[in-house]
């Protein structure tokens, strides 16, 4: 078709990792994992070279069953400033082939081509992918297509350096077979729900009747039943990143105040606000700050960059805790404050969101191992969580 749309989706592959190896030639052909509290044997892989993934590093591991797997492992730090500067000079380079660009995340963007109708657009592809390589040491993966959904489930195909065409006519072939968890919008509780009404493939969800998925899954099961048989009108917007620059809100306390229990109150009501406002905009945030004003008006303010998504209440609570208990000199505090920046589109960031409680599990990795030892001493069965205890006891009063 003449009018037909030209989208190209470009996914920067292993990005932190390859950012580090570009800046740090020495660490090329290493096994390297990015991860956040290193000093912690709890810290968790954000993500890993291609080297160190030969060895079964992934995304999610604890850095102890990282070295594990893989002794030589080097673990390095996020350095946020340098995965920002290396982003802006990404998306410069790309604004040169097309003024319609959308910025999705640090790494990733959509691109509209569909100008550039003289031009071949694997050609165009593997030029730009070559450049990339060239001139900032990246490799990406490049999903060619006729709208941003399968633009972005084309891109994710071949890992790394590939590019993949994806044609509405070939959905049965290069879509339809994969997994329903493949799918680019789906996270694992609606993974979990598709699955419980027989739905295991994309092309199981294309094949339901859509009165059906609207009933069961709302406005997302009707939008996730479009883009599994290819539809997908949405635009390539250029001003989608910039057009939420930060979300905040504050509190002046009742009375000057240094009693912990009102500062927990405050920290919670406004938590709770904001992640509202978040699911109400269909963002995340991966900024926080907390405005600390004390008796004396003295006011303190302060930044934390996060590698993983805030969308929770109790998680931008638990983040601003953590930056206030740092900061906070343990003087009667006037008025607090919390604002979230750094936004990236909810469903790009759906993977990313399941790290949190990876993260969670992983603090309470001790008492797992204890609770293994005493079974593995006992018999199995001998401790159990208390939400496993507390299900069994159901179970066994149903029986009875």
């Amino acid at each position: 078709m003449a009018n037909a749309r030209v989208i190209f989706h470009i996914d920067m592959n292993s990005f932190y990792a390859s950012v580090e190896i570009a800046n740090h030639p020495e660490l090329k052909g290493c096994p390297l994992a990015i991860a956040g509290k290193t000093e912690e044997r709890h810290g968790i892989i954000v993500t890993s070279s291609y080297e160190a993934r030969k060895f079964g590093v992934r995304t999610t591991m604890t850095v102890r069953e990282a070295k594990k797997r893989c002794p030589e492992l080097i673990v390095r730090h996020p350095d946020f400033t340098l995965y920002r500067q290396t982003s802006d000079r990404l998306f410069a380079m790309l604004k040169e082939y097309t003024p319609i660009i959308e910025k999705a995340s640090i790494d990733e963007g959509y691109l509209d081509m569909s100008m550039l109708r003289h031009v071949h657009p694997p050609t165009l592809a593997r030029s730009i992918q070559n450049r990339i390589a060239r001139e900032l040491h990246l490799p990406c993966s490049i999903g060619i297509a006729p709208n941003k959904f399968l633009a972005k489930m084309a891109s994710n195909i071949k890992k790394p350096l590939g590019i993949t065409v994806i044609r509405k006519r070939e959905l049965a072939q290069c879509l339809w077979l994969l997994p329903i968890g493949k799918m680019h919008g789906v996270g694992p509780k609606t993974e979990q729900k598709f699955i419980s009404f027989g739905i295991r493939t994309i092309g199981d969800l294309a094949r339901q009747d859509q009165a059906f998925i609207g009933q069961q899954f709302g406005t997302n099961g009707r939008r996730l039943f479009a883009f599994a048989n290819g539809c997908d009108d949405r635009p390539v917007d250029p001003e989608a990143w910039d057009r939420y620059k930060s979300i905040g809100h504050s509190m002046t306390l009742p009375r000057d105040t240094h009693e912990m229990k009102e500062i927990l109150s405050t920290f919670h009501q406004l938590a709770a606000k904001l992640a509202a406002q978040l699911k109400k905009e269909h963002v995340v945030s991966y900024e926080l700050i907390v405005v600390i004003r004390y008796h004396d008006l003295h006011t303190v303010t302060r930044h934390q960059k996060t590698v993983q998504p805030l969308q929770s209440p109790a998680d931008i609570e638990r983040f601003s805790l953590s930056v206030f208990q740092k900061n906070w000199h343990g003087e009667d505090i006037r008025l607090l404050g919390v604002t979230l920046t750094s936004f990236q589109s909810m469903s790009d960031s759906t993977k990313q969101l399941d790290l949190f409680s990876y993260q969670r599990d992983a603090q309470n990795e001790p008492l797992i191992d204890l609770m293994n030892k005493i079974n593995e001493q006992f018999g199995n069965g001998t401790i159990l969580p208390a939400n496993r205890l507390l299900k069994t006891m159901k179970s066994n009063d149903a029986d009875h």
